[in-house]
Order: structure tokens, then sequence, then C-alpha cells
């Protein structure tokens, strides 16, 4: 999964304040890739409430 907040419809609203991507990306630029281990992981910590739940909406084509 690549993830880049350029392409979140969520971008630059309240949502971005916790969102746990925004913690990840805070010293690097651009997407990260998160492979499906580090996601299951990313899910288990947000089912247990240590972190957000991801808030990732993609755009649209062409948006």
């Amino acid at each position: 999964m690549q993830i880049d907040c350029d392409e979140c419809v969520m971008q630059n609203t309240t949502a971005c304040k916790d969102c746990v991507v925004g913690h990840l990306l805070h010293d690097l630029l651009g997407p990260i890739e998160v492979d499906r281990d580090q996601a299951v992981a990313l899910e288990v910590l947000a089912d247990a409430g240590l972190v957000p739940h991801l808030r990732l909406l993609r755009r649209a084509a062409g948006d």
C-alpha cells in the first residue's frame, strides 16, 4: 500500500490532526510504502485505541 497525503481528500482538514499517517510522514517528503504486515499492525494498534485509524481517502482520478 502506498500512502500519500497529497492523494487524500481529507488533506488539510481536522482529520489530519490525529491521522497516524501524519505522524509517520512528519519528517519525510512524499509517499511511504506500507507492506501488508505493517498495515495489519497499524490496524491492531488503532483497534486497541493506541493510534488513530487510517483516514486516507483517495481522491478520484482527475481531481
